[in-house]
């Protein structure tokens, strides 16, 4: 073999073993590298405040950033009840994000489970639709399951905007036995099963692997990092206001729904996410005194039956509309945000293009940089300005 020939043999050898190098444990060395840590003093001790780059790389959801056999399935969103008679609520444990906002302006809320790295046994009750609800949905690239609706959200869901099913007009949905209940009624009956959740995404959706982009994550702060503890108050008007009691050792927000502890009706365990979003969004009813199409919006009345509108069954002011961007109704997109992890409190702003009903909902911190969440479940909950919401950490 000639010499020239031998080095470029040496040459392709090396550079293989470089390869296997970089791949066996070199990348991750490189990736922990570029780790910012910024050491600090306090109470004349060194902290170290960890920054680190999003983890949501391989086989990682993309919603709560966490490993799952599941990781890429696409996303169930199922509209749920805040009524007493309705609680506790199935499902809520297992879902990777869950939101909580206005169904009347300042008083019941109404929310939206959103699961994909499990499909719980069961999840119920189930409730009509809000056409909020639907753009939150299409936000996170979810399969949308409802139990009727609002005139306005039937209105949009009729022209197919969204994968879904309607579990009055299907058999996929059931009714627990409310009638020997004593609290319960038959409106907070209706519930669906993981099997047929999971076939009717298959059938009706077609898709059901996720398109969602997914949030940034960063690792778990460790245990001297974090918080000693806190209160949170998000005070919607009784009785669907909400506490969140901040637990260090296992890093989670330890939830409350009226002065009571929240459970999951599968399994009575506690409700407990490892982050809480605040977003704060302008809420006020649908009426047929506001020129929508004025304001460059959709005009919900189109359609709509004399007798609804003006006439004796009129549906003015009967239901609500939060601007969270959707592209229907809202003239705002975007508002003030709070976040809650590692038992910390930080201030940002978030962000939906009302342009696309699929976009993402952003969420920045103060300088405009997405959040990077602790991996679990994410808890938004959607406050009217005006609305007390109140972190009283422990120090």
């Amino acid at each position: 073999m000639e010499k020239k020939q031998k080095i470029m043999l040496a040459m392709g050898v090396l550079l293989i073993a470089a390869v296997i190098v970089y791949f066996t444990g070199l990348r991750d060395a490189i990736r922990k590298s570029k780790v910012a840590r910024q050491i600090t003093v306090e109470n004349g001790a060194e902290k170290v405040e960890e920054n680190v780059e999003p983890l949501n790389e391989g086989n990682i959801n993309p919603i709560s950033g966490l490993a799952c056999e599941n990781w890429n399935r696409r996303p169930v969103a199922v509209m749920q009840p805040s009524d007493l008679q309705a609680r506790p609520a199935a499902g809520f444990l297992e879902a990777d994000m869950v939101f909580e906002l206005p169904a009347y302006t300042s008083s019941n809320t109404r929310l939206l489970g959103v699961y994909s790295c499990s499909v719980p046994k069961e999840i119920g009750a189930i409730r009509s639709s809000r056409h909020d609800h639907i753009a939150l949905a299409a936000a996170v690239d979810a399969f949308f399951i409802h139990w009727g609706g609002s005139h306005f959200a039937l209105d949009l869901l009729n022209k197919n905007i969204i994968d879904r099913i309607d579990c009055m007009t299907t058999n996929y949905c059931e009714r627990w036995d409310w009638q020997n209940d004593a609290k319960m009624r038959m409106e907070d009956s209706g519930h669906i099963k993981d099997e047929k959740a999971l076939a009717a995404m298959t059938a009706v959706g077609g898709r059901t692997e996720t398109k969602f982009a997914g949030y940034p994550h960063q690792k778990e702060a460790t245990l001297e990092n974090r918080g000693k503890g806190g209160e949170l108050r998000v005070a919607f008007a009784s009785p669907y206001d909400v506490n969140y009691t901040y637990d260090r050792e296992s890093n989670t927000f330890l939830r409350s729904w009226n002065g009571v502890e929240d459970v999951d009706r599968n399994n009575k365990q506690r409700l407990a996410p490892k982050n809480i979003v605040i977003m704060f969004a302008k809420s006020e009813q649908i009426t047929n005194t506001q020129d929508y199409v004025g304001k460059g919006l959709s005009n919900p009345w189109e359609g709509v039956e004399e007798v609804k509108n003006t006439g004796a069954e009129s549906i003015s002011g009967r239901y609500n509309n939060v601007q969270i961007g959707d592209p229907w109704y809202d003239e705002s997109g975007t508002g003030e945000a709070y976040y809650y992890m590692n038992g910390k409190e930080y201030r940002g702003t978030w962000k939906k293009d009302s342009s696309k009903l699929e976009s993402k909902i952003f969420f920045y911190d103060e300088n405009g940089k997405e959040i990077m969440f602790v991996p679990g479940q994410i808890w938004v909950e959607i406050l009217e300005p005006g609305q007390v919401l109140r972190w009283t950490p422990v120090n």
